[in-house]
């Protein structure tokens, strides 16, 4: 049994990489078709294909009857997406940030992190608190285009073509890109699938919760598409790609994947969570924009203490 679990949490992690690539080239190659500009890609198509994990491994888990997986995949790959992705982005390349971005972008991730707190040390979360973050969604995915096509079309900022050009193969035609994007979305169900079935078995073998299996093993498995991206990005220099990517897809976990989850079913907090991790993913956060403001920039000592961090961190959750 341990060696078919084993096998299943190994293939759920290949698919669930090998897809995620896919559903971002078919993301990117659209993105590129319409003309949109590097950062807004990162912030909403690439973050919304990098997030396609964790919503299915989420609502994967959450139709088994399994909530405190699915929370702690989201929470766990927040946390991840900072001091994970984006110091090992900052290690390859310092990242530089830009006031407006810190203001609209890092500030709606904390505010989708203070509401979650918020929701979730008051009571269960039901479908009106999923209702209201998909809800802060849509208006901060309206808000964010129409801010950034102002500020493309004032300050003459390049289009996607030029500042992706080395970032790989992606396909041209909008037919074969929504087929790539169709075909890396079903990879992730399949992997999502395997990867939760196989992981619970082995971490339930072991003793461990089942949130700290959501907050580590999976959390870094749908993570994987995010950590891909970043260094791809970073190794060519499109760092603006990277840093959107990490924001965006913090903001999509929250407001979208713990959006659908609630509106599935109610959802507690398991005590540990809200002892802890939540206020770890705020600790994060709050890091972050610290380091953004600090230099208008992500630098590489910075990024190593990202690293350090994250790894205290995961080496926390297996201490007895």
């Amino acid at each position: 049994m341990t060696l078919v679990a084993l096998a299943q949490t190994l293939g759920g992690f290949l698919f669930l990489f090998a897809s995620g690539e896919l559903l971002l080239r078919g993301a990117v190659g659209l993105a590129r078709i319409f003309g949109l500009s590097p950062l807004l890609i990162g912030l909403t198509v690439v973050a919304a294909a990098t997030s396609m994990p964790e919503l299915m491994v989420t609502v994967t888990a959450s139709l088994g009857g399994l909530t405190d997986v699915g929370v702690g995949n989201v929470i766990g790959s927040n946390i991840a997406n900072i001091l994970l992705i984006l110091g090992a982005a900052a290690v390859i390349r310092p990242i530089p940030t830009h006031p407006r971005v810190v203001r609209r972008d890092a500030g709606a991730v904390l505010i989708a992190t203070a509401l979650f707190i918020g929701f979730g040390v008051t009571g269960p979360l039901g479908w009106v608190h999923g209702a209201v973050m998909i809800a802060l969604l849509g208006f901060y995915l309206w808000f964010s285009y129409r801010n950034e096509v102002a500020a493309v079309s004032r300050d003459q900022t390049p289009g996607a073509e030029a500042d992706l050009a080395d970032l790989g193969w992606t396909p041209a035609g909008t037919g074969l890109a929504l087929g790539t994007v169709a075909a890396g979305a079903g990879g992730l169900v399949l992997g999502s699938d395997l990867l939760v079935e196989g992981a619970v078995t082995i971490a339930r073998a072991a003793g461990i919760s089942e949130s700290v299996i959501g907050l580590t093993l999976i959390a870094f498995g749908t993570s994987l598409p995010e950590l891909a991206t970043a260094v791809i990005a970073a190794r060519h220099g499109h760092t603006a790609l990277a840093l959107g990517n990490a924001l965006g897809s913090n903001i999509f976990n929250i407001l979208l994947v713990l959006g659908v989850l609630v509106l599935i079913a109610p959802v507690q907090l398991a005590a540990e969570v809200l002892r802890f991790d939540i206020w770890v993913m705020a600790g994060a956060t709050v890091a972050l924009i610290l380091v953004m403001l600090s230099g208008w920039r992500i630098s590489r000592l910075e990024g190593g203490l990202f690293l350090a961090l994250y790894a205290a961190y995961i080496g926390f959750q297996f201490t007895p």
